[in-house]
């Protein structure tokens, strides 16, 4: 029998460590649904070809801000509060590595519930296929990886408070396992909402009384029940399928002072992520 090797935790999980022990506090639950992806398939073969997520995030802009009790933080046990946004900050997960070692980090990109299809796209490409090194918004992860643990620990906390626990951590997380045969999967991002995307996969449905091939979307939702009750993370989830069903991506506003397809690339710089 070999003896096994012992190795210290990576720098470059450290952040990991840290959200995992904030996020240990919620009492999350979880639902799923699936969405008949077919006008969104059709919608990316007009044009240019958006990625998944960036659909997700417009729906998640537009349908959020009608359940302002899910767009909300939470903080406290012997005097619970919480702390209820008017804007949408999507926590997006990225799948990058950090010297050599393969990392789940995040990036905050605010004011979603204001951004075309086009500035949501531009963000995802660029923190796509920028080296982690160049990413901007990993500054402070980067500060973080850093520290020792018990000051990581500290500092984690302190930078989340609940005023401003949404520059870090946004208002709702996304993140999607897409890239591989994922049908169902929940994650807990440290918001009160979290949505979970797997892979689109063609399957036999029922529509009007006959077995049909419709591409499936899987649509994950974790909801903290500290914060909200089953019905209303039922309805909301609802909403979404029904959103992502209709592919209804016209109508968006540009954000003043921003150029259409370049904004949403730099909106996000300003504000520091932290890890998923």
């Amino acid at each position: 029998m070999s003896t096994p090797e012992i190795v210290p935790v990576p720098a470059a999980r450290r952040q990991t460590l840290h959200f995992l022990r904030f996020a240990g506090a919620a009492a999350p639950v979880y639902l799923d649904t699936e969405v008949d992806a077919t006008a969104l398939l059709a919608h990316r073969e007009l044009g240019r070809r958006y990625s998944v997520v960036s659909y997700a995030m417009f729906v998640l802009g537009r349908v959020l801000p009608g359940f302002p009790e899910a767009n909300a933080a939470f903080a406290g046990s012997l005097r619970p509060r919480t702390a209820r946004h008017t804007a949408v900050d999507v926590k997006l997960t990225l799948d990058k590595r950090v010297d050599g070692v393969r990392s789940v980090l995040s990036v905050v990109l605010p004011d979603v519930d204001g951004c075309t299809l086009d500035h949501l796209q531009n963000a995802v490409e660029r923190l796509r296929d920028t080296p982690v090194a160049d990413i901007r918004e990993l500054d402070g992860v980067r500060k973080l990886q850093k520290l020792p643990i018990p000051l990581g620990r500290l500092a984690f906390r302190l930078a989340n408070g609940l005023s401003g626990r949404h520059k870090r951590m946004g208002t709702v997380a996304l993140t999607s396992l897409g890239h591989a045969p994922v049908h169902r999967f929940f994650s807990h991002g440290g918001t009160t909402v979290t949505i979970g995307l797997g892979r689109i996969t063609p399957t036999p449905v029922v529509r009007d009384g006959e077995v049909v091939v419709r591409p499936l979307l899987p649509l994950s939702l974790t909801f903290d029940h500290r914060v909200i009750d089953g019905a209303m993370a039922a309805d909301l989830l609802a909403a979404l399928k029904t959103a992502l069903e209709d592919c209804d991506v016209t109508g968006a506003a540009t954000p003043a002072g921003h150029v259409d397809g370049v904004g949403a690339v730099e909106h996000v710089a300003d504000r520091e992520p932290q890890p998923a």
